[in-house]
């Protein structure tokens, strides 16, 4: 009878136990599957649209979106490379504005703004000129597309500037010419004073063909663009046109020009522009030297790390450059001297064109240069390719030949030579 107790018992608490466990189960079922109907349902409350991830990923402009709290759901790199957004919120306060009067009447907004820039997570540097564009997404989302126009409002400054200066320039000769003309127009039974004139214009007339020749060959190398079809340039070729073209001032002034380590050097690029950039440099160190001084052209090659490259420097014994000056001398007009260059016929262009002559080649520019000791430009472009012929050929390029012509030559090599300061020559 109590065995019967017993079994009875036990067979009820098992029943039980499997009854709460059958019901615990069906409600954690029920729980679980009403979570997916609900993260569904939410869904579209809290997303983008259909596709429109797609779109923001591909456009240019940042791309910034808004919810009813003003909360960034969506955001492009570039939006926080440009510190748009910071901390999950659109960090612009114009901006914000902007998105807060679109939601409200769903009208589209565009605008111009200047946002400072942050360096180090406080305000500094020039500000971000940007172009700004809101629109409703949805019935509650609202798209913010940032354009960047700094690069853009910075070249069309400097074309503004290069307009006026060019057109300042343009107006000193032109008007000299035609102040000139009348004067020897009245001084018509003046022979004297007409040739004194007309010596006059001459001089002038140089001076506006060579600004507006200056500004043509400006205008072919300003984008710095590679070159189509590069050859085979000797430097020493280079080296002597250069000379030719500035020995008539030089031997005005006594001013000797030597040069060293030239021969079996080649450059690879357009010749007429690397003739103008050589001829540029030397040209500038001959005006801005004293009388009975030297000016020195040097070149060698120098092993670099995917190709050789050629270093050509132009020496002189001048007034040499300021701290200050060097950091601006490659702009288009700049002048260390203003007065100076009227003097020499300066037209404020040659150390520009040289710039963009080296960034074309793929090479660069730079400059050494001490006050009352004098300057060094120095040019690296990329050396031509030469191929290699067997000993004994009698074409070859190896730089043993090179230093062995440059040690035979009766001027000494301006690269191991230093040249001392001004003074005047016996």
């Amino acid at each position: 009878m109590d065995l019967n107790v017993a079994e009875a018992a036990a067979s009820a608490i098992a029943g039980l136990g499997v009854g709460l466990t059958a019901a615990l189960s069906f409600r954690w079922s029920e729980k679980e599957r009403r979570k997916p109907k609900k993260r569904v349902e939410q869904q579209p409350e809290q997303g983008l649209p259909p596709g429109v991830d797609t779109v923001l990923s591909v456009l240019r402009s940042c791309a910034v979106v808004l919810d009813d709290s003003d909360q960034v759901i969506k955001a492009s790199s570039a939006a926080y490379a440009l510190g748009l957004v910071r901390g999950g919120a659109i960090a612009v306060d114009a901006m914000l504005v902007m998105a807060r009067l679109t939601r409200r009447d769903g009208e589209i907004r565009q605008a111009d703004l200047d946002i400072p820039r942050r360096l180090g997570g406080k305000p500094g540097g020039d500000a971000l000129a940007v172009s700004v564009r809101v629109a409703p997404l949805g019935s509650r989302l609202v798209l913010v597309l940032v354009e960047d126009l700094t690069e853009a409002r910075r070249i069309e400054a400097v074309r503004r500037d290069f307009v006026a200066n060019v057109s300042h320039e343009l107006k000193t000769p032109v008007g000299a010419l035609s102040l000139l003309s009348e004067a020897v127009q009245d001084a018509s039974d003046d022979p004297e004073a007409v040739r004194r004139f007309a010596g006059r214009m001459l001089i002038e007339a140089t001076r506006l063909t060579s600004l507006v020749q200056e500004i043509i060959e400006l205008s072919r190398v300003q984008d710095d663009e590679r070159l189509v079809d590069p050859e085979p340039v000797p430097v020493d070729e280079l080296v002597a046109e250069a000379m030719d073209r500035c020995r008539h001032q030089a031997a005005a002034k006594q001013i000797v020009m030597a040069a060293g380590g030239i021969a079996g050097l080649n450059l690879h690029g357009n010749r007429g522009q690397l003739a103008a950039a050589l001829g540029n440099l030397v040209e500038n160190a001959v005006n801005y030297s004293p009388a009975r001084t030297r000016v020195a052209i040097a070149a060698r090659r120098v092993p670099g790390s995917a190709n050789d490259i050629v270093e050509i420097s132009v020496t002189d014994q001048g007034t040499g450059i300021s701290e200050k000056d060097r950091e601006r001398i490659f702009e288009r007009f700049y002048r260390v001297d203003p007065a100076r260059s009227r003097a020499t016929g300066g037209t404020g262009l040659g150390l520009s064109i040289v710039k963009h002559v080296a960034a074309s080649h793929g090479g660069t520019v730079s400059v050494w240069s001490v006050e009352g000791q004098g300057s060094t430009f120095t040019l690296r472009l990329p050396v031509a390719h030469q191929t290699r012929t067997r000993p004994g050929s009698p074409e070859t390029d190896t730089d043993t030949d090179v230093r062995a012509e440059s040690a035979d030559a009766d001027t000494p090599d301006p690269l191991t030579t230093t040249l001392p300061a001004p003074e005047a020559l016996p």
